[in-house]
């Protein structure tokens, strides 16, 4: 079969379209065949390696993957060849105090899907059985993969991490990224005002038709200030900022007193210096995240499958021209997700 695979880790340039060894689903696994896979900063990441990464090389990344089943093993019941599917990207390895009590994607044994194992930049994917779900017949495959991942994450984010509850504020550092589309909904839906940073008037337009109440043009005016001006220097409740290290120093003086700010990525690198005269003065919680349990999986494939969530796909690409779309992605060129199709 094909994949978008490397053989060492580095820029765009490593990744090369070619055959790879064929699939065998285990026992309790099911043979998957790629539709279509969307692109996360993870893949980016995992294909730039960071110390401690440990992968069986080649390696191919892809944790969003919508698809149909092709072969089940023989300890698995209730899916059959034709089925279409999507895969929930958390897998877990080992039984714990974490997946005891629910908090699957605490264990140190909780593995994803393109990121600890191969994933679904490729024809083909295998997974356990566990983590298939139903795609409805009117549900096409692109915008069934594209916001699985960032969905799952915004929803343990937002609303088991952060406790969003109805009336808050909520400030979301961006508008083009996949998590920041879906932390807008996922806060309307829970009954936040919700600000957005955006790079652009396009951007910031877009934002505000996935719902957002006050969008701010950081290329217009310092959004620092301005958040501080919309809230009457009050500040927000929750601040979403998976940027890092260029604009955790400004979420940290927007928040309000009491309030946290979730963090589930790090696109302009992990490395930041922190004034913690602001956390214990204004007594700021700053919150880690990640993934998500199968319920979680469950609970937000039904509002993607209901329409309560609205997909947002930037581009679909054949994942043969797998290295334009992770440029794409690198440069921040697109708004929503990029979706490849094998």
């Amino acid at each position: 079969m094909k994949a978008l695979c490397f053989h060492s880790h580095g820029g765009p340039e490593v990744l090369r379209y070619e055959n790879v060894p064929d699939l065998k689903p285990g026992r309790d696994e099911v043979l998957v065949r790629v539709r279509a896979c969307a692109l996360n900063h993870l893949d980016i990441w995992v294909r730039r390696g960071w110390p401690g990464l440990d992968l069986e090389i080649p390696h191919w990344g892809g944790s969003d993957i919508a698809g149909e089943v092709v072969e089940a093993g023989p300890e698995v019941s209730g899916w059959k060849a034709g089925q279409r599917v999507v895969l929930d990207p958390g897998i877990n390895v080992a039984e714990d105090e974490f997946t005891r009590r629910g908090q699957h994607s605490m264990s140190p044994g909780y593995k994803i899907i393109g990121e600890h194992l191969r994933g679904g930049l490729a024809e083909y994917v295998k997974a356990p059985a566990a983590n298939l779900v139903e795609i409805p017949d009117d549900v096409g495959f692109a915008p069934a993969a594209a916001p699985l991942l960032v969905t799952l994450t915004t929803w343990r984010m937002l609303i088991h991490r952060a406790g969003l509850r109805a009336g808050e504020t909520v400030l979301v550092v961006g508008a083009g990224g996949g998590v920041n589309s879906v932390a807008t909904q996922v806060a309307k839906i829970a009954g936040a005002r919700v600000f957005v940073v955006a790079s652009s008037a396009e951007k910031a337009e877009k934002a505000r038709e996935l719902g957002a109440d006050y969008t701010i043009d950081r290329s217009q005016v310092d959004w620092g200030r301005e958040v501080a001006r919309l809230t009457g220097k009050r500040g927000v409740d929750v601040v979403v900022d998976n940027v890092g290290r260029a604009t955790l120093a400004t979420s940290m003086r927007v928040v309000a007193r009491g309030g946290r700010i979730v963090i589930v990525g790090n696109t302009s690198g992990p490395q930041v210096e922190i004034d913690v005269r602001l956390i214990f003065g204004k007594q700021i919680s700053l919150i880690g995240s990640t993934m998500g349990t199968h319920q979680d999986f469950r609970d937000i494939t039904r509002m993607l499958w209901s329409g309560k969530i609205k997909t947002v796909v930037g581009e679909i690409m054949p994942l043969s021209d797998g290295r334009h779309a992770f440029e794409m992605l690198e440069k921040g060129e697109q708004f929503g997700k990029i979706v490849l199709e094998p």
